[in-house]
């Protein structure tokens, strides 16, 4: 239990690292953030090189994701910005900060694909909502933005989840926390 309590901890701190710093304009400080939150998982992770590309796929899917919301006009990022028209770093770090909880914190999602398909459908939009709120991202048409996100992540969560379960590198700390 403690190692599912731990994630979870460093997870949330890391997010709301990424969140604050990206609103305020500077999103390196949520990246480094992120990057503690990674070795600290990877480091208490059974077999590393399994959650790397684990964390790499989830890098691949949010820039996908996220540059197509930017393109499609439904996002602003207003910093962190490296590539116009394509989705910022932070956010892709966000994606891989998500990662390191699939296998340890958040296994829960694993119980079918109605739960993450439910969880991802109403997760996602109330991250991007959050985020909305502190200022790290516009939802250019709010309503519109919100229901497409929710489509998404409702799609996106279970193949993540998939490709974690896959990818399991973590599956003794899970275990010696039942």
């Amino acid at each position: 239990m403690k190692h599912v309590i731990l994630n979870l901890a460093v997870f949330k701190a890391a997010w709301t690292a990424v969140v604050i710093s990206a609103a305020a304009g500077a999103p390196v400080i949520g990246a480094i953030a992120v990057a503690l939150a990674v070795g600290i998982h990877l480091w208490s992770c059974d077999n590393p090189e399994a959650e790397i590309r684990l964390l790499l796929v989830a890098a691949a899917m949010g820039f996908a994701w996220e540059s197509a919301l930017v393109l499609a006009g439904l996002l602003e990022y207003p910093s962190g910005n490296w590539i116009p028209g394509l989705a910022p770093f932070w956010i892709v770090a966000m994606w891989i900060l998500f990662a390191t909880t699939l296998n340890v914190g958040m296994q829960w999602l694993r119980r079918n694909t109605a739960v993450a398909t439910i969880a991802g459908a109403v997760g996602g939009p109330l991250a991007f909502f959050a985020g909305a709120s502190v200022g790290a991202v516009e939802l250019v048409s709010p309503a519109i933005a919100l229901v497409c996100i929710g489509i998404g992540w409702a799609v996106l969560l279970p193949l993540l989840v998939k490709v974690a379960i896959r990818l399991d590198g973590s599956h003794r700390l899970v275990e010696q926390s039942a």
